[in-house]
């Protein structure tokens, strides 16, 4: 049986997200199974996801996912190279496997393939370097360094998703991963965009979902229930004030130490962050054509939430399940014989691995205990959440912050 990996942040999940999971089976199979590598409560642009992971992914196995693994925090708010080299690392790393699938704006596999090796050359290395001496941000010196070298493929760099595509490609490579990558050409509206089309981005959705509006039409209907069953939609003001008064109490060094700090930079995130009103304002502040708003808006949420440039070192240090069907439950059974990291289905078993394990862990739960905060159930914003709650199941019932939800 093919199992199809999809590395995901499902913020919300909705139509098109579907269509990705209808397209993967039809190509690989109606019996395939999916898992998705999702991140957990922040995401890659910088900022806290519309709902907590566990609703998250208790909504992606009601839309059609079979097991739903946690990307843990430090690969999550990585740029866009870590984000994939740590999810491909921890699909590979299940032992079961086989294919990684993902949208594309060109559906081009040969394409985004031949740029991925291109981007691995040497030489290439070098142009986007000189680039970056001249003074231009790095997606600009990559793209002209493709172009100087390779001329036609520096096409599949300028969609988001192809994008990504050509990182995940980049990472199988490096790691010699077994996965075989199929594209699925993606449907809909573009990504982050607000394009009122039918299959609308995440970023619509995030967008009518805080003003109040309904996004009934754009998911599908047992996702929607799922989501309605869960902890709720968190006030994403409340959260960014906890954020703020985060960043107005830290000191340099903790700027310093984020990941994707360069030349100096932490000055200006650090400066911006002891003055400015809002997490927008702090990343208007800083920002500029060399350093652009996401990298910027990454660092200051990096040095909120105590994260350390090393965390994202290498593969991420264990597998946890945060929902799962019957299906699901029997790869994660197949996985505790086949998988090259320690499996996790409750949270305390973390403490039996190793000092790095238990910091990324520690740095998840922290993220979710802020995100909580932004809850209008006073019960539900209490500390510890993420150490309270299993893996969710799909047989209707909403995951118990108290106590395990499965045992295996």
């Amino acid at each position: 049986m093919n199992i199809c990996g999809i590395i995901c942040e499902y913020n919300p999940f909705h139509n098109g997200h579907r269509h990705l999971i209808d397209e993967s089976r039809a190509a690989l199979g109606a019996d395939s199974a999916v898992v998705c590598a999702m991140s957990g409560d922040f995401v890659q642009r910088g900022e806290a996801a519309a709902f907590l992971k566990h609703d998250r992914a208790r909504a992606a196995v009601a839309g059609g996912a079979d097991l739903v693994l946690e990307l843990p925090l430090p690969w999550c708010m990585a740029r866009a190279e870590t984000f994939a080299s740590g999810a491909v690392a921890l699909l590979s790393a299940t032992g079961v496997v086989t294919h990684l699938c993902f949208g594309s704006e060109s559906g081009d596999l040969a394409l985004l393939r031949k740029t991925a090796l291109a981007l691995l050359r040497p030489e290439t290395d070098e142009q986007i370097r000189a680039g970056l001496e001249q003074g231009i941000g790095y997606a600009a010196a990559r793209q002209r360094a493709l172009e100087a070298l390779t001329g036609e493929t520096a096409a599949a760099l300028t969609q988001p998703n192809d994008i990504l595509a050509v990182e995940y490609l980049k990472a199988i490579e490096t790691q010699q991963s077994a996965l075989t990558p199929f594209a699925v050409h993606r449907a809909g509206a573009g990504h982050d965009t607000e394009d009122e089309a039918a299959l609308p981005s995440a970023a619509l959705l995030r967008k009518k979902l805080r003003a109040g509006e309904d996004i009934e039409a754009y998911v599908p209907q047992t996702v929607s229930a799922a989501l309605r069953s869960g902890a709720g939609l968190p006030d994403s003001d409340a959260i960014e004030t906890a954020i703020l008064s985060r960043l107005r109490c830290l000191p340099e060094t903790a700027f310093a130490h984020a990941p994707d700090v360069s030349e100096g930079l932490e000055k200006r995130v650090f400066a911006a962050a002891r003055t400015e009103p809002t997490l927008d304002a702090i990343v208007s502040a800083a920002a500029t054509k060399r350093y652009p708003r996401a990298r910027v808006r990454r660092i200051a949420l990096s040095a909120a939430l105590g994260l350390r440039a090393s965390d994202s070192a290498g593969a991420p240090p264990y597998i946890r399940c945060l929902a799962a069907n019957a299906r699901g439950l029997k790869l994660l059974r197949e996985m505790e014989d086949r998988a090259a990291l320690p499996v996790l289905t409750k949270s305390a078993h973390v403490r039996r691995l190793d000092e790095r394990a238990q910091r990324v862990f520690s740095l998840g739960a922290a993220a979710e205990d802020l995100c909580t905060l932004g809850l209008r159930d006073p019960e539900a914003r209490r500390g510890d959440r993420d150490w309270r709650c299993g893996p969710a199941l799909a047989e209707g019932k909403a995951h118990d912050c108290n106590r395990d939800a499965i045992v295996l």
